[in-house]
């Protein structure tokens, strides 16, 4: 199987990652305005409608870009070989783009300001130990479902969002490009700006924290990150 182009990855990657914001934001804004005032109910909302949105954004563009939607599994990926340094920065870009468009179609769908600087506090220690430990955590999972069972990887990862939204902290960003764009977003999803500097920080630390532990815990990675599923069970079976 050819692989697609870089033009085609990279609209995939900015599509796939403004749809998950546009989940991400608009599902954060449904939820807040029917709890009434229930926060967890808000919460559990914006968890299952984040969780359902990755698993099928990742298993309908993962067979184009891989369905990275997130420069920190991006980095991890261009880091083990399976993504060209030189097309890095491609993905990145497109992915960060991708968020903020994603932010504006959320608001525009709920009557919101295309974008508006969020108030919402996240700082701390304990907040950037929830971000390295979500980021840690979905690498993790991503590499370490990777070797045996690549079929799984979009539900494993969808599974583990989902659930960081509730044992972390933070709610698992998770993500650089999401984090930023949240930024832009004084809804219930949003984080300060003055906060996403630590996140990224921490994500991008999470992130090659699990990427060096698994490479040695599983030396036999397999030629591409794991969300490349398609591609990867082709190989398998040839």
């Amino acid at each position: 199987m050819e692989q697609p182009g870089l033009a085609r990855r990279l609209v995939a990657e900015g599509l796939g990652t403004a749809l998950l914001l546009a989940t991400v934001v608009g599902s954060g804004i449904m939820g807040e305005r029917l709890a009434g005032g229930n926060l967890a109910i808000a919460l559990l909302a914006n968890a299952l409608a984040t969780g359902a949105g990755l698993l099928a954004l990742i298993l309908m563009l993962g067979p184009i870009s891989g369905a990275h939607f997130n420069p920190a599994v991006t980095l991890a990926d261009a880091a083990l070989g399976g993504l060209p340094w030189r097309e890095v920065a491609g993905y990145v870009a497109v992915q960060v783009a991708g968020a903020f468009a994603g932010v504006a179609l959320a608001h525009g769908m709920f009557g919101e300001p295309v974008f508006s600087a969020s108030r919402h506090v996240r700082a701390g220690g304990a907040q950037f130990l929830s971000e390295l430990t979500a980021t840690f955590g979905l690498l993790a999972v991503i590499w370490g479902a990777a070797r045996r069972r690549p079929t799984a990887v979009p539900f494993a990862v969808a599974a583990y969002i989902t659930a960081a939204y509730w044992f972390t902290a933070s709610t698992s960003f998770a993500n650089p490009a999401v984090t930023m764009a949240r930024a832009a977003t004084d809804t219930f999803s949003g984080i300060r700006p003055a906060d996403v500097p630590a996140f990224v920080v921490a994500q991008l630390l999470g992130a090659a924290a699990a990427t060096l532990l698994f490479r040695w815990l599983v030396p036999a990675l397999p030629e591409v990150v794991a969300p490349h599923v398609e591609q990867t069970a082709i190989r398998e079976a040839q």
